[in-house]
């Protein structure tokens, strides 16, 4: 069961591309954006990242932290970064710490098969952890956009 606004989240901590590790939530952060994704260099995800790379910006210049994760590992995180040239960070979560506190590694089905996976989702949280905007199923194309339109109105 994904989190929803008003919940808490589970405390976490991962590492980023560059192996430093990053403590979610975030007292010094007003607020963060925190989106999972599927897996590193298919066709959404490098959509989704580029996005989020593209108004890193933006987020920023409004006091807000952006963080990519996926379960994907430090040195995949490392390769996608480079080729795409990424300016998002991106954490990496292989035992599912986050994905599965944040309830999105989920029941798939592609072709007919079933399998698990992570479910493409996004939630803004404050700096004690409270989820205050959350989407799940989410399609990449323009939504780092809308991300970024309801930060600007939590403000």
């Amino acid at each position: 069961m994904s989190l929803n606004v008003n919940d808490t989240i589970p405390g976490f901590c991962l590492p980023d591309a560059a192996g430093n590790k990053i403590c979610i939530p975030d007292a010094s952060a007003d607020l963060t954006v925190l989106y999972f994704y599927p897996k590193d260099n298919t066709s959404g995800c490098t959509l989704e990242a580029k996005e989020f790379s593209e108004l890193l910006p933006r987020f920023t210049e409004l006091g807000v932290k952006v963080y990519g994760i996926s379960q994907d590992s430090i040195k995949s995180h490392e390769k996608f970064i480079q080729k795409q040239e990424l300016t998002v960070p991106l954490l990496s979560d292989p035992d599912h710490i986050a994905i599965e506190g944040f309830g999105v590694w989920i029941q798939k089905k592609l072709y007919g098969r079933e399998y698990m996976g992570v479910d493409r989702s996004t939630f803004i949280i404050d700096g004690s952890g409270k989820i205050l905007a959350a989407w799940n199923k989410v399609k990449s194309r323009g939504h780092a956009a809308a991300v970024l339109q309801k930060v600007q109105e939590l403000r």
